[in-house]
This record gives C-alpha cells, sequence and structure tokens, in this order.
C-alpha cells in the first residue's frame, strides 16, 4: 500500500482549484508523464520541472529603466488613454514617478477591468519588458500588476514552464502553487554522510526551491535542488531495478539443451554468413540456455548488426528442446517486420510460426490461442498482446523482449511467468549501442553480448548536411536517384503544421513532393489507423512507392534494401542517436546509400556537433558515448531507443557519476536491510513510489 503521507500528490490534477476538464486536458500535452489511466496527477505537476527563469529582481526608477530589460516598477497612475470606439489603437494608461514616465499599454482591452486594476492616483507595482517608442517609455502588456502592499506575493524570480497552446504560465503557477502545499515533509531516505558531503536540501526543500526560487542557481539543472530531485530519482531507479533482477534470479530456472538440428536448418536457409560477432553472441546464449539457472542476457547491436537472426537461432534452441518461443516487440510495426523477417527461415527450417497483436480478433485470433496452447506454433511474434490473461502457451522456455525499456516491469514478468513453474529464460534486445557508462550503471548485473559488425555486402552510407535554403538542389537529385531505381525516405519532425514552430510537417511535406513527382510519393505517421499505416509501408516495401514521407514512426522496424536515400528534414531538432536510427533505414543493401541531413541555421554548438558526428562515422558505439557526452544525461539516447528509462528530473550534467553514486548506494541498502524493513528502509519505499516504481515495491509481496 502507499503510504498515506503520499496519497494528496496522488490526487488527479483536475482535484485543484481552477483545473477543469479542459485544463487538465492541456495538463496532460504538456506534462512528460501522466498517471497510469493518462489522466495528469498532482505528482507529474511537480516533477514538470522549470526551462528557465524570469528575473524580476531590478526595481529601477523611470530614468533609469533600460530599454529591452525586464523591471519592476512602482508608479502612480496618471490617465487612461481610452482609444476611439472602432479604432484598433491599444488601450494606454499613462503612469509615472518621480523621474518620468511610461505608458501601460493594452491590446483588446477591456476598460472596466483596466479601471479597476489601475484606479486613477493609485500607486501600483507593475513588471514586464521595458520598451522605447519613439521618445517614450512603455511596457506592452504588463506580466504583473499588484498594489504597493502585495509587493511580497509578486516572484521576483519567476519560473518558466514547457507550455502548449491554450494553457497558460499564470494557471500554471496557481497549480503549481496548491501542488507544492500539498508536498509533506518526509522521512529522509538518504544517508547521513552523502546529504552532508552533498549539501542536498531535504526532499520537500528541494521541490519548494526549485519551483519557487529565491537565488537563479536554484532552478539550474547544477543547483542544489534539482541536483537533490536528480539523485532521488536515479536512487529510485536503482533500487527498483536491482529488486526487480534480484527477484529474476531467485526464481527457479531450467536447462534448455538442443541437438543443433533446428539451427542448423536455419543456418542453411540464411542469404548471407553469420558475422564472427554473432556466433560469439550465439555461443554465449547456448551456455545460459543450458544452465540450470534462469537466463537474463542483453543482445545489444547496432542498426543491421542482425540481432532478429541471433534471436531466432536462441528460439531454435529452446524449439530443439521440445519448448516454445516468443518475441515479443513494443509496437505493431516493429513486431510484423520481425514475423516478415523470420517466418521465411522459420517456414525453411520446418518451424511453426504465428504473429499475434492487438489488432487481431475474432476466429484469427481464437485459432492463434487455440494453437498456441495445444502446442501446435513453436514461436509466436507480437505485442503486448502476447503477455494478456487469455493467452497460455504449453510450454513457453525463451521470451525475446525486443526494445525491452518500452515495456514496463510488470508486463515483462507476465511475459516470463507464462512459461510455468520455471518461468522462462529472457533474451533482451536493443537496437542503439549504450555508451559503456549507462550500460554499466543500468545492465550491471545482466549479461551482455554486443554484435559488432554489420553483414558482409553493406557499403559505407554517404551522409552530407544542408541548409533548408539549398532544398532545390535536394529535389533535383531525389530525381536523378528516382531515375536510378531507387527508393527515398523523406522524415518531418511533426504531422500537422504549427504556427508556433517553425518546423516542416509531414502532410505538408507530402503534399508538396507530390507536385514534383506525383502519385509515387505515400505519407505516414504514428496518428494514422493501423490498417492504413501498414497498407502505406506495404506499397512502399513492394516498390509500389518510390518516396515515403513519414514522421519517426519509420525509425524503427522498416526493412527495403532497394531504398537508399535518407532525408531528414529539420536534422537539428532531432537527437544524435535518432539520427543515427533514421539513417540506419538505407544501406541495408547492396547498393551505395546516402543521408541527406537537412536543417535550418543558424545552428547551436550541440547541433553542430550532432551534425558533424553523424558525417564522420556510422559506427553506433562511437555515436553512443558523443551522445552522452552531447545531452549530460538524462534522456541520454533518445530513450525511446536506448533502453535507458525515460527520466523527468535526472537530466543534469553529472547524470553519469550520480547513477553510478545511487547503483552503490541501491546495492548496499539492499545488502544491510534485504526486505527494506528498516527505518531507511521505508523510506525508500517511500521513494519507489514517489517515482512510480510501486511494481518494484509490489515484489516484496508477490513472494
Amino acid at each position: 500500500m502507499r503510504p498515506l503521507v503520499l496519497n494528496p500528490l496522488f490526487a488527479a490534477a483536475v482535484s485543484l482549484d481552477g483545473i477543469g476538464p479542459k485544463i487538465g486536458a492541456l495538463l496532460t500535452k504538456a506534462l512528460r508523464q501522466s498517471g497510469p489511466a493518462g489522466e495528469p496527477r498532482i505528482i507529474d505537476l511537480l516533477w514538470h520541472v522549470p526551462s528557465g527563469v524570469v528575473d524580476r529582481r531590478a526595481q529601477p526608477v523611470l530614468a533609469e529603466a533600460v530599454p529591452g530589460a525586464i523591471a519592476t516598477l512602482k508608479v502612480r497612475v496618471l490617465k487612461h488613454k481610452v482609444p476611439p470606439e472602432a479604432s484598433r489603437a491599444p488601450y494606454a494608461v499613462a503612469c509615472e514617478d518621480e523621474t518620468g514616465r511610461i505608458d501601460l499599454v493594452f491590446f483588446h482591452a477591456d476598460r472596466r477591468f483596466l479601471e479597476r486594476l489601475l484606479p486613477l492616483a493609485s500607486e501600483r507595482i507593475v513588471s514586464g519588458r521595458v520598451e522605447r517608442y519613439g521618445d517614450k517609455l512603455q511596457m506592452l502588456h504588463p506580466d504583473h500588476i499588484v498594489a504597493p502592499e502585495a509587493l511580497a506575493e509578486l516572484p521576483l524570480l519567476e519560473p518558466v514552464y514547457p507550455l502548449v497552446a491554450g494553457l497558460s504560465i499564470k494557471t500554471l503557477h496557481k497549480a503549481m502553487a496548491q501542488a507544492l502545499a500539498r508536498v509533506a515533509d518526509l522521512p529522509e531516505w538518504l544517508e547521513p554522510r552523502l546529504l552532508e558531503r552533498e549539501q542536498f536540501p531535504a526532499f520537500a526543500t528541494a521541490l519548494r526551491q526549485l519551483h519557487r526560487p529565491t537565488e537563479l542557481a536554484d532552478v539550474g539543472t547544477a543547483g542544489l535542488p534539482r541536483q537533490r530531485l536528480a539523485y532521488d530519482e536515479l536512487l529510485a531507479g536503482q533500487l527498483a531495478l536491482a529488486l526487480v533482477r534480484r527477484r529474476s534470479r531467485e526464481m527457479p530456472g531450467r536447462a534448455i539443451i538442443g541437438d543443433g538440428s533446428v539451427r542448423a536448418r536455419i543456418i542453411a536457409a540464411l542469404p548471407f554468413t553469420l558475422t564472427a560477432s554473432q556466433v560469439t553472441a550465439l555461443g554465449e546464449i547456448e551456455r545460459d540456455l543450458g544452465a540450470p539457472s534462469r537466463m537474463l542476457r542483453l543482445l545489444q547491436g547496432d542498426v543491421g548488426s542482425g540481432k532478429t537472426v541471433v534471436a531466432l537461432m536462441a528460439m531454435g534452441q529452446a524449439i530443439e528442446a521440445g519448448a516454445q518461443a516468443a518475441l515479443m516487440a513494443p509496437t505493431e510495426v516493429l513486431a510484423r517486420q520481425h514475423h516478415d523477417t523470420i517466418a521465411p527461415l522459420a517456414l525453411e527450417a520446418g518451424l511453426r510460426i504465428g504473429l499475434l497483436t492487438g489488432r487481431d480478433k475474432g476466429k484469427a485470433r481464437r485459432r492463434i490461442l487455440q494453437r498456441l496452447a495445444s502446442g501446435d506454433l513453436d514461436i509466436v511474434v507480437g505485442t503486448h498482446a502476447l503477455f494478456q490473461d487469455e493467452v497460455a502457451f504449453k510450454d513457453l522456455a525463451l521470451a525475446v523482449i525486443d526494445e525491452q525499456h518500452r515495456f514496463g516491469v510488470q508486463q515483462r514478468l507476465a511475459l516470463q511467468a507464462k512459461g510455468g513453474p520455471t518461468g522462462a529464460d529472457v533474451l533482451f534486445m536493443t537496437a542503439t549501442p549504450i555508451p559503456r557508462t549507462l550500460l554499466m550503471t543500468h545492465y550491471g548485473d545482466l549479461d551482455v553480448s554486443r554484435l559488432t559488425e554489420k553483414p558482409a555486402g553493406r557499403k559505407p552510407i554517404t551522409t552530407v548536411a544542408m541548409a533548408t535554403e539549398r532544398i532545390e538542389e535536394v529535389l533535383d537529385g531525389l530525381k536523378r536517384a528516382l531515375d536510378g531505381g531507387a527508393q527515398v525516405y523523406w522524415v518531418c519532425p511533426l504531422v500537422e503544421g504549427s504556427d508556433a514552430l517553425d518546423l516542416a510537417a509531414a502532410e505538408e511535406r507530402f503534399a508538396h513532393l507530390r507536385q514534383h513527382f506525383g502519385d509515387r510519393v505515400g505519407l505516414v505517421h504514428g496518428q494514422m489507423p493501423g490498417t492504413a499505416r501498414d497498407a502505406v509501408m506495404s506499397a512502399f516495401s513492394s516498390g509500389g512507392l518510390a518516396i515515403l514521407v513519414a514522421t519517426t514512426v519509420i525509425e524503427v522496424g522498416v526493412d527495403v534494401p532497394n531504398a537508399t536515400v535518407m532525408v531528414i528534414e529539420h536534422a537539428e531538432r532531432f537527437g544524435l542517436a535518432q539520427l543515427h536510427q533514421l539513417r540506419g533505414r538505407v544501406g541495408r543493401g547492396e547498393r551505395q546509400s546516402s543521408c541527406v541531413l537537412l536543417y535550418q541555421g543558424p545552428l547551436g554548438e550541440t547541433a553542430k556537433a550532432r551534425l558533424e558526428m553523424m558525417r564522420e562515422t556510422e559506427d553506433g558505439f562511437r555515436i553512443a558515448e558523443e551522445d552522452l557526452r552531447l545531452r549530460g544525461g538524462g534522456e541520454v539516447l533518445g530513450t525511446r531507443q536506448s533502453g535507458i528509462p525515460e527520466y523527468r528530473v535526472a537530466e543534469v550534467p553529472n547524470f553519469a557519476d550520480l547513477v553510478a553514486v545511487a547503483r552503490d548506494d541501491a546495492r548496499l541498502a539492499l545488502e544491510r536491510d534485504p526486505e527494506l524493513t528498516s527505518p531507511r528502509g521505508e523510506a525508500l519505499r517511500t521513494l519507489l513510489y514517489l517515482f512510480d516504481c510501486d511494481e518494484a515495491v509490489r515484489l516484496f509481496r508477490s513472494g
């Protein structure tokens, strides 16, 4: 049970004053994470950390106010300058102090409201950006207007938060103030020596300082409030991982020993020779499966390194032992891609394979379930549908989980548990190489196999960076490539146009390219119905379409060897690992491939370094290390492809160092108090609940 002291924080955000269903829906879009039901909770609001701060501490007299700067002024109201009816002129309120005058300017103003807010001859404190208009000072729509006696209520250091259209900063500040009021002083879960060494404030104090700063440093990623909360989140994550690993290793396993016959038939069906690292990985997996303990191995491989074939060979060993195997992927696109890759090889080897996704209904679904339960299927490939209650295996020995970080702990354990009393052995896979630092800290207790080579015959991909002003040159190049029989991916970061963001939308680019290349252009994005998306993908795979305009839905799970050109528009907006993943969609055949990184200048230093690294190398391991260096933690490797959890407050400069300390801290805490029943242990349980690691706590009770 969650500690009662935390219940106020886990109430729905709509329970706060001023947050109705409409604002609640906007909060869902603005916040990085919501509750299990998808609705934001008060704790999610508190994890919505400031992106910056407005400094209102400058309180000059008017004669010393600097145009262009934020200032907080004490003025006296002289006159309301009401514009004529039907005029588009703004409403202005003339004010003064002993040194000068300033006009407060309002567009689309409500006269009665302003007369109440700024009565004639009254003194007011106004805060906003001072500007010069001709020879006069003015302030357009002051951010704050209060009476002098309310100066203490005006935030002199005002946090700025990521917002969405329709959600105002004032609404968010009001909600945040109520959320902070619900934070109780909690028992300390950090070691006294660590607290003293790092000078960390208490948890509740850190939250208040972050959202109600009194110093500029309070909001920065290097400030003590953020560092404290970052460490708390990392410690919760490390503790949860350690508990799950411990539970998995404590559970009984079985030896899965095969005679090699199925694997020999798979190798005979392969159109290529296994690479040296594939052979090494298969040897490691064979030994793990053959041991009486349960396998927990991570297969780490770059784009195109052949992880799926290794997974099929591992599943072949389970089938040789008379059992079944399952491969679970996070999306239908990826599940179908794995199925399409594996099925021809499996059939050649005499294996029976099926596909089960959330879209399968009725008779077809019942038929798959019956075949699984009877043992008539050797391998099933699917999505989260695989771990649902009605799915039963005759004898599941091996579960392969791709992009495993997209599944919750409980979901992974649910699939594992379908292996009966001994459970299933587990092979995790991740498509992007993980930096050694994070490999140690996040997967230190997992055995790791690395695929470091690409299949023979793959040529290097030529990568160029070009400014968007040269797009006509790119289109000319595409025409030449299409005339030569090539196929092209064109990736955009958004689906629909946005007035707020100057980004090329996939739908707009699709329309533009259709004007140039006609009906040979297709469009696919994550908001399309699954059947429509599959139809477009299929048309592109079969050669019916020459250009596929897409969002990052094609980041994984698309294999079209004839596609040799990748254009990534607004490449400066993508993370390094995401760029690497996207580029990996080409260069999968024997023909020369190219990648064009279209960017909107001017480029910042980090964006420039990313594009330069992409031009320099295709080495995913080197790119992973550079990604860690450039990002400084948190969303390292684009999280969705990396196998690294997505953090809410832990994106700080010394991320890797904090993770290492948190890992040691978690290990020692569990060594001293395995069931977390001591006072510190109880406090650590509270920490796990705070960061939604409830699943790890439940492992204590599930035996």
